[in-house]
């Protein structure tokens, strides 16, 4: 059981020194307890202590690193049930799957599509992160030939699929350089799988219909020395996953039941294509920590990325662009400029129908912390000293020789000001970012 911020605080050293960045031991305590903080911010706690405190204080839910190098994937660790109590920040890893059966021109085919999942949006590459090799053929020999295949052809990372600890024992010995997940373990087989995974030193899915078996499994599996675990509760049910997801996540979080303390991972039962990234999407949210699809589509997976993107981004922290000059397409000394906020969402949006008119322009991203235009406005983070601080930053004056400047129309008030402080002839643009292919066209000269 979880101790409670008073009996921490017994087990401290009590001088309130404030090393650990706390006012005092007791608010340390407390912290502590809400799994707010990290007992090794104390540098004076004894080992004694340490012992004691040691698991009370572990993160409520695992941390499982999953694969090597820049696609390394982390899962787990993650301490609310709801975003905006704090952030989510181990984005869930997206894996898609390739069977082991297909021939040898299917199998390659698919896989360059895989790898080929990359989209970039406000900015950002995004990407999946796991290709699930799946034993279809219940062949060792060809389950190892195509995990060689695929460690040897892919960036991202594995999950090798076998309810066959020899066929996983088989593959491993072509890939487990590449720290693949083991899926597979059950309570037929647990104990074979978990001295595989011991060996290679690779984290393991357990998998069972029940919450209770699945808590079983991994007290026993804790018990063989593995401890990177990765639950998954067998259903073809959406709801039923979705229960068992809030289940899991509510058991760790709330009671500290630490046979429970994992990510989870679903299987998308099959189906509609439209439907499977809907239950995908659903699954990301609430709460899996690894989504194994079989859509293979650009228009399936751009969606799901693009959620899980929205999902793992810290609420209280807009995503921003770098507040400088953007050239969009060949500008010359005649091209126009106008200016837009460096909240990501607005200034792409706006980048876009400039990119959609033909016309080489300039785009001025202003500071605003990372706010629209109107928030902005109405938080005076956007006003005439803003934008003249701006221009004068970036010397715009210096790459054109004209002085006009177009402004969002929503602050068509700032108008006056802005021509005033900036000494630039100031044009209003439209309110909307879709009216200024028109506007360039037909105003701009």
């Amino acid at each position: 059981m979880a101790l409670t911020g008073l009996e921490i605080f017994k087990l401290l050293p009590k001088t309130n020194c404030k090393k650990c960045g706390r006012p005092t031991c007791l608010a340390f305590a407390m912290q502590l307890a809400q799994k707010k903080a990290e007992l090794k911010d104390c540098p004076d706690v004894s080992e004694e202590a340490k012992a004691k405190l040691g698991a009370a204080s572990a993160p409520p839910i695992k941390l499982v690193t999953i694969g090597t190098g820049e696609k390394q994937l982390k899962i787990g660790e993650e301490n609310v049930l709801f975003r905006h109590d704090e952030k989510f920040y181990n984005p869930t890893g997206v894996a898609i799957t390739l069977s082991d059966d297909l021939d040898d021109g299917a199998f390659k085919e698919r896989l360059n599509k895989i790898n080929s999942l990359k989209f970039t949006r406000v900015g950002t590459e995004i990407e999946i992160d796991l290709i699930a090799l799946q034993n279809n053929s219940g062949d060792a020999s060809k389950f190892s030939e195509r995990a060689k295949e695929v460690g040897g052809n892919t960036h991202l990372s594995m999950i090798l699929v076998s309810k066959s600890a020899d066929n996983v024992k088989a593959a491993l010995e072509t890939c487990a350089d590449k720290k693949p997940l083991i899926h597979g373990a059950n309570a037929e087989n647990w104990e074979s799988m978990a001295n595989i995974a011991k060996e290679k030193n690779c984290p393991l899915t357990v998998s069972s219909p029940t919450l209770e078996e699945l808590a079983d499994l991994t007290e026993k599996i804790k018990g063989t020395g593995v401890t990177e675990m990765v639950l998954h509760q067998n259903s073809e049910n959406t709801k039923e996953i979705l229960q068992g997801l809030t289940k899991i996540r509510r058991s760790a979080l709330k009671k500290a039941f630490r046979p429970l303390g994992f990510p989870a991972l679903t299987y998308i039962p099959n189906g509609d294509p439209s439907q499977e990234i809907a239950s995908a999407s659903a699954f990301l949210a609430k709460y899996a920590g690894i989504v194994v699809v079989d859509a293979c589509e650009p228009w399936q997976i751009m969606p799901l990325l693009t959620v899980r993107q929205n999902i793992f981004t810290d609420p209280q922290k807009p995503v921003q662009v770098e507040p400088k000059l953007y050239e969009v397409g060949q500008v010359n000394e005649n091209s126009p400029v106008m200016f837009t906020t460096n909240f990501s969402l607005t200034y792409y949006t706006v980048e876009g129908e400039v990119e959609a008119s033909r016309m080489p322009a300039y785009i001025l991203a202003v500071e605003t912390e990372g706010t629209s235009v109107l928030t902005a406005y109405s938080g005076d983070k956007l006003n005439e000293s803003v934008v003249a601080k701006a221009m004068a930053d970036t010397k715009i004056e210096e790459k054109v020789k004209h002085k006009k400047l177009i402004i969002p129309g929503l602050v068509a008030v700032l108008s006056a000001k802005i021509q005033e402080t900036t000494k630039w002839e100031v044009l209003v643009g439209p309110k909307e970012a879709s009216g200024l292919p028109t506007y360039l066209k037909s105003t701009w000269h």
